[in-house]
């Protein structure tokens, strides 16, 4: 079996310097704002529906769990969708995949907006994880292709700062629109931005320069995937996606409802506009991907599990000042904590690079599914304590993996 495939930044001898992006130059901008724009457009469509959850559950007559679902079902076809789409982009390419995934979750969104019943919003919520699956798998790798290993760390950042602008957008506009308009009209607001973000995204971003194709047979994707899993690290990197991922849209899939109740009394709007907390994520995602570029992932990576743990502590508070202060701390420490593991996982991946992030993001959108409606759970039976129990043990076995992993022997790391 003879398989193409264009090894890592890292490792590349073959690659001419000049093919790589650098910082500072006008493809560097332009990628960036690219990436930007469809990180947005990812994180807006998939999380605009979280402020609506306690609507939801009224006007469908359902509880937080099964409200819940409006998340998770998305995030789950997003999941199963990295499976494919990661090896379809090894093959036909980065930037066609990432456009038409991002038009057909925007047209997805749109749909769902007019839908009359909650098992056909669950279904075109379904399309929109589905679709946004070609751009989440593919992202990370068209950068650990094209920018220069020296400023890896800095683009991921600037990306997942602007899945960190999605997030709080699509929240902060149908978390406000609803206290003032349908739902229905929030959602058809979300999907114009996404179309809007779509457009951005395809005009902008320069084609792949350092692409090469691969092979889709079944062999290939299974040695592939024997391969990642027989790494030193990569699985523990899967298994830290789920952890963290899992215990961040816990938090902010229940912490709505704790807000809208006593002793708070707050309304939708108010809730929608903590949304802000956000631009901490913004901050962190660059800042703690260019530290992680100087002092080594190794050395970061457990500390923004901490940052995350000690937000999580000040949201069991009663005061609502040290409640949204906890928020911002968390928002924090999750984004720097995924800024440094998605740049691990492009520098740890030797081959089939396509398939190792679709790997690790399969697990990140799971850890938002599983995690996401279980913590429903612990909310209906204990309240926010059990919340903070539950994304406490989540942390918990997180920073153990994450220490282990300041032990590995340098690789790329």
């Amino acid at each position: 079996m003879k398989t193409a495939v264009a090894p890592l930044p890292a490792c590349s001898a073959a690659i001419a310097p000049d093919r790589w992006i650098e910082k500072g130059t006008p493809a560097f901008l332009r990628t960036v704002l690219a990436l930007f724009s469809g990180g947005f457009a990812t994180f807006a469509l998939l999380y605009c529906v979280q402020p609506m959850m306690p609507l939801l559950s009224q006007e469908f007559a359902i509880n937080a769990a099964q409200s819940s679902l409006v998340l998770s079902v998305a995030t789950a076809m997003l999941a199963c969708g990295l499976l494919i789409t990661g090896p379809i982009s090894d093959r036909v390419g980065r930037k066609p995949v990432m456009v038409f995934a991002l038009v057909c979750a925007a047209l997805s969104t749109l749909a769902s907006a007019v839908m009359p019943t909650w098992e056909l919003v669950l279904a075109t919520r379904a399309l929109v994880g589905l679709s946004l699956s070609g751009l989440a798998a593919v992202a990370m790798t068209y950068l650990s292709e094209e920018i220069h290993p020296q400023h890896i760390g800095l683009a991921m950042g600037l990306y997942i700062g602007g899945n960190a602008i999605g997030g709080m957008s699509g929240r902060l506009i149908t978390g406000v629109l609803i206290d003032f308009v349908s739902w229905h009209t929030a959602m058809l607001t979300i999907g114009a931005l996404a179309l809007i973000a779509a457009v951005v995204f395809w005009k902008v971003l320069p084609e792949s320069r350092n692409f090469r194709a691969q092979s889709m047979n079944p062999r290939s994707l299974r040695d592939g995937f024997l391969m990642h899993f027989k790494d030193a690290g990569l699985p523990w990197l899967f298994l830290e996606a789920f952890l963290l991922m899992g215990a961040f849209v816990t938090l902010f899939n229940y912490i709505g409802y704790r807000l809208l109740a006593e002793p708070y009394h707050m309304n939708q709007a108010l809730v929608g506009l903590l949304s802000v907390v956000y631009l901490s994520g913004i901050y962190s995602s660059a800042q703690v991907g260019a530290l992680a570029d100087k002092l080594g992932r190794r050395k970061v990576f457990w500390a923004s599990i901490v940052v995350m743990a000690s937000g999580m502590l000040m949201t069991l508070a009663t005061p609502l000042p040290v409640v949204i202060a906890g928020m911002l701390v968390f928002t924090f420490g999750f984004f720097g904590a995924h800024s440094v593991a998605s740049s691990w996982i492009g520098r740890r991946a030797l081959k089939a690079k396509g398939q190792a992030s679709s790997l690790y993001l399969f697990s990140y959108y799971a850890g938002s599914s599983v995690a996401g409606t279980a913590g429903g759970v612990f909310w209906h039976h204990w309240g926010w304590n059990g919340i903070g129990v539950f994304i406490g043990a989540l942390l918990a076995a997180a920073l153990l993996i994450a220490l282990r992993l300041s032990r590995l022997a340098p690789k790329t790391a």
